[in-house]
This record gives C-alpha cells, sequence and structure tokens, in this order.
C-alpha cells in the first residue's frame, strides 16, 4: 500500500537562460517496526496487531507501507510578462515500512521468514516505481509550460499543480490496481503469507 505528501513548492527566478532538465534520484529508505514470535504463524499475527494502518480511518493493518513526500524547486523565465518553466528539479524522498522480528528465530522459521520478506519488499518496490514514474511523468508536463500576462508567475501554479494531482492521481489507481492484483484469493501475497505460516 502507498501513501503520500505533496508539496507544491516554487521557487522563482527572473531572467534565466533555458537549460537541459538535469537527472534526479529519489532518496528512499526503510523504516522497520518490529514484530515478536517463533513461528510463521506467530510472525503473521505479530504484524496484525503491529502493522501500519491499512488506510488513514481504517482499523486495519497492512503487512508493509509505502509513503513519500514530493517537493519541487523551479526555475522560471518571465519575460514580455509570460510565465514559463525553464526547469523542473523533483526532490522525492520515499519511506518503505517493513516488519522486522526482534527474537532470534530458528533455521527453518528464519528461511521461511527471508522468503516472505523478500516477496513483501518487492511488492513495496513496485509501489515505489510507480512513485517515480509519476514523478517523471510531472516532470515532462510542466516543463515548458507558459501562461501569459503572469509576471508574478502566480496563475501557472494552479496550472502546474492540476497537471502533477491529475498523474498523481493516476498513480494512486495504478497502485490500487496493483494490490488488487496482488492480494486477491490464490495471489502473490497470499501465497506469501501461506508460506509463511505453513512453511514453519
Amino acid at each position: 500500500t502507498s501513501s503520500y505528501l505533496l508539496i507544491f513548492g516554487l521557487t522563482a527566478q527572473a531572467q534565466v537562460l533555458a537549460q537541459p532538465q538535469t537527472d534526479w534520484q529519489a532518496v528512499e529508505k526503510v523504516q522497520d517496526y518490529d514484530i515478536n514470535g517463533q513461528t510463521g504463524a506467530e510472525l503473521y499475527a505479530s504484524i496484525g496487531k503491529r502493522g501500519p494502518k491499512a488506510g488513514k480511518n481504517s482499523v486495519g493493518r497492512s503487512i508493509a507501507h509505502t509513503s513519500f513526500t514530493l517537493t519541487w524547486s523551479r526555475r522560471f523565465d518571465k519575460q514580455g510578462g509570460r510565465c514559463t518553466v525553464l526547469a523542473a528539479e523533483p526532490k522525492l524522498a520515499i519511506v518503505y515500512t517493513l516488519p522486522k522480528p526482534v527474537g532470534k528465530l530458528s533455521p527453518p522459521v528464519r528461511e521461511s521468514w527471508e522468503a516472505f520478506l523478500a516477496g513483501i519488499t518487492k511488492h513495496e518496490l513496485v509501489h515505489g516505481q510507480t512513485i517515480k514514474d509519476m514523478t517523471d511523468e510531472a516532470v515532462a508536463a510542466t516543463i515548458g509550460l507558459s501562461v501569459p500576462n503572469d509576471p508574478d508567475c502566480r496563475k501557472i501554479r494552479p496550472v502546474m499543480a492540476k497537471l502533477i494531482t491529475e498523474r498523481l492521481n493516476v498513480q494512486r489507481q495504478r497502485g490500487r490496481d496493483f494490490d488488487r492484483d496482488e492480494m486477491r484469493q490464490g495471489g502473490n501475497v497470499q501465497r506469501l503469507v501461506l508460506n509463511l505460516v505453513n512453511g514453519s
């Protein structure tokens, strides 16, 4: 599952020359939450009690969670009273929240757990990739955007916000579709859970 904090940060600079868009990279990190148990079933039960909430107002828990913050630094040309986006540099931070057993596990349980965690991590990395793809699409959509009669680059702000929000909504739908497929009966996540619970 994934969530977001999107900040439309604008930095205006007058009379600058167009420059090629520089490459950017997301900052990605893992944030663990502790679980207890000596068997696969106990570990999974602990996830149900301690995992991140499935949604803002949900009482259910998720196995793992992907969240992100996105801010922007932009350069504008304001010649002739027209505001044009010359460059847009995203600052994207992605956090993957994953379970971590606090106790020592027996070799067979540890083997089952590591296979489970690898599968769940792979699932969350797909969410991370859709977030990075969305950010690339937002960069492409806003560079070159131009609004006339906007010498202070104020009118362009809601236009950019709308473009980015549209792409954010697409990303969120992609995430929901992916989760639906992964979590369906017989889907990848269900298989991972069953292998963990039954394998140790």
